[in-house]
């Protein structure tokens, strides 16, 4: 920390420095505090007394989520004897050390990992009237240490009479328990991953397209038992087993066309990265492939009306194929779940297809119910922590992607890492 200058750069290590050369006070604000300061501070603890330490954070586990700071690092101060102040929603970080101080803009290590090369400036040199100011307005017990620091008794008057601005408690063995707790029972994803993740959110989405109920030649229908039982012969043979075609091959109401249409998006547009891993689109293309499904959904309304208008008739002709199929062998084999519910015990050709259409009820769809099952559903979901896991997650992208320049990203990819050390969620 170069004292001099207006502008520097602070990281938790180099705070961390600064606090064990102090020799009267230490106050330290903000979000949450990693654990080498919070070492730092219980060594000088010591020598300048717990009572010239002042901790003020915002004590949260949705604060230690975001990587400001580590709950570890809060019970090694109260186990040092050390207060900790707990102030919703402080974001603005402050360190005072001695009569030097600094305002910082902490580093949220979800969002990114820390500068520890001074490359970066997030902190401005506070002058000695806002070193004393900041500590009256910060909590009362830095607005003792600020009172008797004051060189003047007219500077001592106006720092007592500062109103403390920071409303804050102290964190309890209570307040740290729940915390605790609740970190333990859903933990911090570890950061680097998360930032390695989103270096991937921009490019990338995993997409599902599926096309569902406008394949009615793949329709079967399960022969009732009853009817099965009637046995048959070789005119339906193609068609009639167990189960029964409800359209024959090469309808003209046939998805086919629909299907092989679909397949030409999925392929120019969500390459598929492996059958472990799913088809993706380029976030800059999916526009383009909205307007593609924009237009693929006018096809399918439009095959859903052909569909509308000759369906019903096609499954009528079909019911009455099979019934005239089986007509005449109801009346051969008098089957006893027709004879059961016949008053003379004659089984007339009428009777015999009043049954089979009755059986056929029970298993025949409408042609409105298979039209309204025409649909064609799309799912998109960001790339996930698991997905990065994959060791062949990077080779398959570039694979996929062979136009698309991926060394900028992998190489943000790579920076976005952190070791475990530095990173208190990947512990």
């Amino acid at each position: 920390m170069n004292v001099d200058a207006l502008f520097s750069s602070l990281s938790s290590a180099s705070i961390a420095g600064q606090i064990q050369s102090a020799e009267r006070v230490v106050c330290y604000a903000g979000p949450g505090i990693q654990s080498d300061v919070a070492q730092a501070m219980v060594e000088m603890a010591g020598s300048l007394g717990s009572e010239m330490l002042t901790v003020c954070l915002d004590f949260d586990d949705r604060v230690m989520r975001m990587g400001y700071g580590d709950v570890a690092a809060v019970k090694m101060l109260l186990d040092a004897g050390i207060v900790v102040n707990n102030a919703p929603g402080l974001r603005t970080a402050l360190v005072i050390i001695d009569g030097n101080g600094f305002i910082f803009t902490p580093t949220a290590l979800y969002l990114e990992a820390e500068q520890t090369d001074g490359a970066a400036f997030n902190a401005i040199r506070m002058s000695s009237e806002q070193v004393a100011e900041a500590l009256a307005r910060l909590s009362p017990a830095a607005k003792v240490i600020a009172a008797a620091q004051a060189k003047t008794p007219e500077e001592k008057k106006r720092i007592e009479e500062l109103l403390v601005e920071v409303q804050s408690v102290k964190v309890t063995p209570a307040a740290l328990a729940a915390v605790t707790a609740s970190l333990e029972e859903v933990p911090p994803v570890s950061f680097d991953l998360a930032r390695q993740v989103r270096v991937f959110e921009p490019y990338l989405q995993y997409v599902e397209l599926s096309l569902t109920g406008a394949a009615i030649q793949r329709h079967r229908l399960a022969i009732p038992p009853n009817i099965q039982k009637l046995g048959g012969g070789k005119d339906l043979e193609d068609r009639l087993h167990t189960t029964f075609e409800l359209i024959e091959k090469g309808s003209k109401l046939s998805s086919k066309p629909l299907e092989d249409a679909l397949n030409v998006i999925r392929k120019n547009f969500t390459p598929s990265l492996g059958k472990d891993h799913g088809r993706v689109v380029l976030k800059a293309a999916k526009p383009h492939l909205v307007e593609r499904l924009a237009e693929f959904r006018a096809k399918l309304d439009a095959h859903q009306k052909d569909v509308a208008a000759g369906l019903q008739k096609h499954l009528d002709s079909s019911r009455e194929q099979i019934v005239g199929y089986y007509q005449q062998r109801v009346i051969d084999a008098r089957p006893d779940a027709l004879l059961g519910q016949s008053l003379s015990g004659v089984i007339s050709e009428d009777s015999a297809k009043r049954w089979l259409n009755g059986e056929l009820d029970r298993v025949f769809p409408s042609a409105e119910s298979l039209i309204l099952e025409m649909r064609l559903d799309e799912r998109y979901k960001d790339v996930t922590f698991e997905t990065l896991n994959r060791d062949d997650f990077l080779e398959s992208v570039k694979e996929a992607f062979p136009n698309v320049d991926w060394e900028k990203a992998y190489e943000e990819f790579k920076a976005a890492g952190q070791s475990e050390k530095k990173d208190p969620a990947a512990k």
